[in-house]
């Protein structure tokens, strides 16, 4: 399966509102998730989701995200094997964090990515 196969989102096209209709699956592993992610994203690490597929909302517009867009493509590479029509957000949290999008904790502050 190459690039190709799944479709990219710059992060100006990634919503900002995340919740039954749109996910925004971040597949980092716990400790870049404390340190910092988007608001309402759903937090699977990498590792953790052929385990944890059936916690993907399959009816749902599914954005991937990681640190720097390497590990959510073979995330949504995956997940389009399964019969799920993932995008890949181009960047990764880096470019989340460098368009001046939000980052949080999980006790609400600010973050970092």
């Amino acid at each position: 399966m190459s690039d190709s196969d799944v479709a990219h989102a710059e992060v100006k096209d990634v919503p900002l509102d995340f919740g039954d209709a749109v996910v925004l699956l971040d597949v980092r592993e716990d400790d870049e998730w404390q340190r910092g992610h988007a608001a309402g994203a759903q937090h699977i690490p990498m590792g953790d989701v052929p385990a944890r597929i059936h916690e993907i909302d399959r009816d749902a517009t599914l954005y991937v995200v990681c640190h720097a867009g390497g590990r959510s493509l073979r995330v949504a590479q995956y997940l389009a094997r399964e019969g799920f029509e993932p995008i890949n957000v181009t960047g990764g949290m880096l470019a989340w964090a460098q368009a001046g999008r939000p980052v949080t904790t999980d006790g609400g502050t600010a973050g970092t990515v």
